[in-house]
């Protein structure tokens, strides 16, 4: 994507929302295959359920780490990185949740894309200054 498609995105609404599609779709696979499998035997989810998905998706952070440090290939899929393989499984099981959850994370998403395009703790030249947002 280049600058200008950034910028458009950030002014074009249809574009944000056909973005928002797009994710909501992937959401609607994860979710449907996941439940297609059983790990969603009672919907809507209990607190415990969100809590223990949400930890899973740390899980998958955590191994992405691991990955990341010892620059692993995955165990799996050994063609790849682990951390990408591990972000995978961390970026599958968030839409799931968000689709179990009955979520709009495609929506979300591109809103949040969008207003982050306008802060000025994340322009580059703020981020440089003293106490600026390193990372």
């Amino acid at each position: 994507m280049t600058e200008n498609r950034y910028q458009n995105f950030i002014a074009d609404e249809t574009l944000r929302i056909n973005f928002g599609d797009k994710v909501t779709s992937v959401q609607d696979v994860c979710h449907g295959l996941a439940k297609e499998s059983g790990w969603w035997p009672v919907l809507p989810p209990s607190r415990q359920d969100v809590s223990e998905k949400l930890l899973l998706i740390v899980t998958e952070i955590a191994e992405a780490t691991e990955g990341h440090r010892k620059d692993l290939m995955d165990d799996k899929l050994p063609h790849r990185k682990m951390i990408e393989v591990e972000l995978a499984d961390a970026f599958i099981r968030t839409c799931d949740l968000a689709g179990a959850m009955g979520l709009d994370l495609g929506g979300a998403v591109a809103e949040k894309l969008a207003y982050n395009a306008t802060r000025a703790d994340h322009r580059p030249e703020n981020r440089a200054l003293e106490g600026g947002k390193k990372y």
